[in-house]
């Protein structure tokens, strides 16, 4: 609900307000704005006028803003800038809505992108956004209608539909390692490459493999996209989602050390915020990948 009509100062004035600020002067706003010195003065004097309380400090040549007056306008700086962002997304999609989610790099690449075109095609109305997040955050705060989330339940306040289930399977350069291992813990007498998020998978493969108890360190990576590379350039053994090196092995450049596929510890979620009515785009892009996941 908006509040009364009395405090909604007008564009013009808000306007004049937030140049004043930024560049001190009304010769500098007027400059900025294409009016004139005359014309910002009585903008500042309606706004003034209209709240009923003084918003500036005449100290010679340059104004000043009072602290209340700061406090304002770093509140209309915010606002003016959420207006032109929506006046953004309704010219960039006239005809219908915007949908803004938030991706895991690797996911968004090599399982989400393919499939995009699928939705674009069932859902013109609809403009997707895509942005990176590499960790949970607070929609409250952001401008996303969902977002992509690996791992467990544990994001708190949104719902959740699951995408896929992850296994990982360990992978290496035929040049470093040319047939397969003969037992699990040889994989202790290679380099290994490992996730900074995901410290614990050596760990788990080897328990996985009769091996318990065992942490083993490695040369961290940031992401499953540079991690990969460094496998393919023989830089160790890295465990790699299956999803993500379909064609590397099929190529053969990468190969199986050891073993088979195993279950990953988390999996991907299209997570959305529980308390926040859904948009009609968000709806349709909900129906619609949940038809992606047979």
């Amino acid at each position: 609900m908006i509040g009364s009509r009395r405090y909604l100062p007008s564009m013009p004035s808000l306007l004049a307000l937030e140049a004043v600020a930024r560049l001190g002067t009304t010769s500098a706003a007027a400059d900025e704005l294409n009016l004139t010195q005359g014309a910002i003065s009585r903008q500042l004097q309606v706004l003034e006028g209209q709240l009923g309380v003084q918003l500036l400090l005449r100290d010679k040549h340059r104004l000043r803003l009072t602290p209340a007056a700061q406090d304002y306008v770093r509140e209309v700086r915010r606002a003016l800038q959420s207006l032109s962002q929506a006046s953004l997304k309704l010219r960039a999609n006239p005809l219908g809505g915007s949908l803004n989610l938030a991706i895991l790099p690797a996911f968004g690449m090599h399982w989400l992108a393919p499939r995009l075109a699928h939705f674009a095609a069932s859902h013109p109305e609809v403009t997707v956004n895509l942005s990176t997040r590499l960790a949970p955050f607070d929609f409250a705060n952001t401008s996303f209608d969902a977002a992509i989330h690996y791992g467990r339940q544990d994001w708190a306040g949104v719902d959740y539909l699951p995408l896929m289930e992850e296994e990982v399977l360990a992978v290496a350069a035929p040049a470093l390692v040319p047939q397969p291992l003969d037992a699990a813990q040889d994989v202790l007498g290679l380099p290994l490459l490992q996730l900074e998020s995901r410290t614990g998978d050596w760990g788990r493969w080897l328990a996985h493999h009769g091996q318990a108890g065992q942490r083993p360190a490695g040369m961290l990576f940031d992401q499953f996209a540079t991690m990969t590379q460094a496998a393919l350039h023989g830089l160790g053994v890295a465990l790699l989602p299956l999803f993500l090196i379909g064609r590397e092995l099929a190529e053969g450049r990468l190969v199986p050390v050891y073993g088979g596929p195993i279950r990953a510890l988390g999996s991907y979620y299209l997570v959305w915020p529980r308390d926040i009515p859904p948009r009609a785009p968000l709806l349709s892009f909900r129906a619609w990948i949940a038809t992606q996941l047979t």
